[in-house]
Parts: C-alpha cells; sequence; structure tokens
C-alpha cells in the first residue's frame, strides 16, 4: 500500500502516518486493539474519490513513543484532531472500524466541528457487546469450548501477550461468514501484514474499555451517521446497529447480507459503494 508517509509528533508519540489519493479527506481509524492501519488497506481503492488518510493510534502499529498508560481516549481523540489541523483540512469525514469506531464517536462528541461525516463499520456504543457477549454467540454457533474461553479472555484483557497469536488462529473463523479456503487465505496474508501491538489490545481490554459506553449521548452528534455491518458479526448484532442509528438524529443502517467482522475484505464493492455514495 504506498503512498505518501510522515511521522506525527503529538503528546510524546509519533504517529506513523501514510496519505495517498485526492478528493475529500477521509481520516482512517483501524480496529482491533494493538493492530495497524493495514487492516483498512482495502480502501486504497478508493483513493480516486478521496484524499485518504491511513494512521496508526498511539501505542499501535507503528506508531511509537509514550507508554501504554498513555491510550486513554483524551488521547487518542486529541491524536486525531491535531493531525486534522497539521494537514490543514478544515473539515472531514471519519470511518472508523470495531474499536476505530468507537474512538471516532468519541471524536464526534469531543470535536464536532471537525467532522462533515461519521462512517462507523462494525462498532458498537458499548463495550459491554464484545467483553459480555461475544463469547456467548460464539458458544451459540457451536464454537469449540476452548474457541469461547479464548474469546472471552482475549474481550476481557486476561491473556499473557504470547498467547495473542494463538487465539487469534482459533478465532480466525469467527471473523468471517464463509471462512472458506480463499478467504482463510487472505486473511492469513493480511495478518502477517501487521504490525501486532499485544501489550496495547491486554491493556486496552483491562483498562480502556471496561464499563465504556456512549449510548446515552449518541443525540448529541447531529452529523450525518452511515452504519454499515456484516450481518453475521458476532460482536456488534444487527439489533445493535438497528439501536443505534434510532438513537442518532441523523444515521442510517446498512447490512452487508453473507458478512461478519469484515464486510470490507468479504463484501469490498459493495461496502465500498456505500461509503462513496455516502460522502457524495
Amino acid at each position: 500500500m504506498r503512498g505518501q508517509l510522515m511521522e506525527f509528533p503529538s503528546r510524546g508519540v509519533s504517529l506513523y502516518v501514510k496519505t495517498m489519493g485526492t478528493g475529500y479527506p477521509l481520516l482512517l481509524m483501524h480496529g482491533g486493539l494493538g493492530v495497524d492501519h493495514s487492516t483498512l488497506s482495502a480502501l486504497v481503492n478508493c483513493r480516486d474519490a478521496f484524499r485518504l488518510i491511513f494512521y496508526d493510534h498511539r501505542c499501535n502499529g507503528r506508531s511509537r513513543g509514550a507508554g501504554i498508560e498513555s491510550l486513554t481516549w483524551e488521547n487518542l481523540v486529541t491524536d486525531a484532531e491535531a493531525l486534522r489541523e497539521r494537514l490543514g483540512i478544515s473539515k472531514w469525514a471519519v470511518l472508523g472500524h470495531s474499536f476505530g469506531g468507537m474512538i471516532a464517536q468519541e471524536y464526534a462528541l469531543r470535536f464536532p466541528k471537525s467532522i462533515s461525516h461519521l462512517i462507523l463499520m462494525d462498532t458498537g456504543a458499548d463495550a459491554s457487546l464484545v467483553q459480555m457477549n461475544a463469547a456467548k454467540v460464539l458458544k451459540e454457533r457451536g464454537f469449540s469450548r476452548a474457541q469461547v474461553d479464548s474469546a472471552r479472555r482475549l474481550f476481557n484483557g486476561e491473556i499473557v501477550p504470547a498467547e495473542l497469536p494463538l487465539i487469534m488462529l482459533k478465532l480466525g473463523k469467527a471473523y468471517y461468514h464463509d471462512p472458506n479456503l480463499i478467504m482463510q487465505i487472505r486473511a492469513l496474508w493480511n495478518a502477517l501484514r501487521i504490525r501486532s501491538r499485544p501489550d496495547a489490545c491486554i491493556y486496552g481490554f483491562q483498562q480502556l474499555l471496561k464499563g465504556w459506553s456512549i449510548m446515552n449521548r449518541l443525540a448529541e452528534i447531529h452529523i450525518p451517521v452511515l452504519l454499515i455491518a456484516g450481518r453475521s458479526d458476532f460482536q456488534f448484532p444487527p439489533a445493535h446497529q438497528i439501536t443505534m442509528a434510532s438513537a442518532y438524529p441523523n444515521a442510517r443502517y446498512e447490512s452487508i447480507e453473507d458478512a461478519s467482522h469484515n464486510p470490507l475484505i468479504e463484501k469490498p464493492g459493495q461496502t465500498m459503494e456505500l461509503i462513496r455514495q455516502f460522502v457524495k
């Protein structure tokens, strides 16, 4: 994924930033605590319509500097706002996937004048969905006891760093609606490119997400909101997407059939067309 690279200083860290394309600016907030911007690499195909701004959150991926205790909501959203100012952008659209969608919502609450459109992909407004319910959903879907226990421990930060790669292999099929061989090979290839930070994953679930919910504040976000989610997502199911969409003053929800937590990988054409039309 080629583009212009820069390292941007913000509150004691150096953020890894990559920009490409021309058009309306679109900030991309990656998900998966402890991974990096390459999880959204499929969006490079939108560079003809947008100025894409990829970056790694502090303590994630290739961003470096301050210790793990600096992983706070205030720092995460202030990093994004400082980047907007550095790039000389008056307003931009913001897309957040999974954990990135949580940051995006916090950002919209704290810096409402900086965002024109908010795109939330397979995310939620209440962390208990992941920490308390995701393992139960996997059990109901017939996953093994070991897989269910791995999910419970992962999403509550009850693992040690060395366990993370093996746990992600165990849970890999849960992230896709149809985990066929081609999809598994593609997922493995993507995983090999990611710069993983297990310490951020563990700390994030232990500290940052524990008890986090903004469900009672969604009505404060008045900009246009597009919610996109795979219908089979085990972390953020359709019922929660519908509840979120009804809580926002100006939102719509698009369910992606035959997709789970990664519609951008399973249904890239449909997902990207929704994004293009929404921002246009």
